[in-house]
């Protein structure tokens, strides 16, 4: 019988840059081992629909126990997100130049769904091992949402799977380069989301701390 898997995505790199921290994060993780589950990266388009094809195509080959997608966002922390909404409007194009503007993920489908992870002890731990994070209340409304709201749209029908989305900053180079802030660094990010995924195994009831926002 094989190793247990976790799934761990990350984008290509889009809106002009020449990387993305949440594919490198994803990369330097693929083949580790953590709590006996082996990781399994796999790079998703940044392209509304074919961003969930290569998902889908990902679930079907892994079958995983674990689903972790990782995206990135201009903010000085890490955002462990609570939930997913069901729209695109996106304030860019992605990477054909699609712009969809209120447009349904899933037709008929669930206005939201909420994280499967344990949220708030991932942030606990996370800012305990100095990794900056905090929980997020949005996961915006470009491709990261979509692939957030359409995995847990697939996970409804697969139990006993774990999913959910975490947002990691910009690399130092990349908040420079923008006049954003000063980045996080890359070893910092694979150390922080490796923790997340240890928690996630180890943590099924999350704890209850505050983790709300006022704005």
């Amino acid at each position: 019988m094989s190793d247990p898997r976790i799934l761990l995505t990350g984008f290509e790199p889009f809106d002009g840059e020449a990387v993305n921290p949440s594919w490198l994060v994803a990369r330097a993780l693929d083949g580790e081992y953590i709590e006996g589950h082996i990781v399994q990266a796999v790079q998703l388009r940044c392209v509304f629909g074919a961003a969930l094809q290569g998902l889908d195509k990902a679930l079907r080959q892994h079958r995983p126990r674990l689903v972790l997608a990782l995206g990135q966002a201009s903010r000085p922390r890490v955002g462990v997100e609570r939930v997913a909404i069901n729209v695109d409007d996106a304030r860019i194009p992605d990477n054909t130049g699609a712009q969809p503007v209120d447009t349904t993920i899933v037709p008929r489908g669930p206005a939201a769904y909420f994280s499967g992870l344990p949220i708030k002890a991932i942030t606990a731990a996370l800012n305990e091992a100095g990794v900056d994070a905090e929980v997020s209340q949005t996961a915006g409304t470009f491709v990261c949402n979509h692939v957030f709201y359409g995995l847990m749209h697939r996970l409804r029908h697969r139990p006993g799977v774990r999913g959910g989305f975490i947002h990691l900053p910009l690399l130092p180079e990349q908040a420079q380069r923008r006049g954003q802030g000063e980045g996080m660094a890359l070893a910092l990010m694979i150390d922080g989301i490796r923790r997340a995924l240890q928690v996630t195994l180890n943590v099924e009831r999350d704890i209850e701390v505050t983790g709300g926002a006022v704005d």
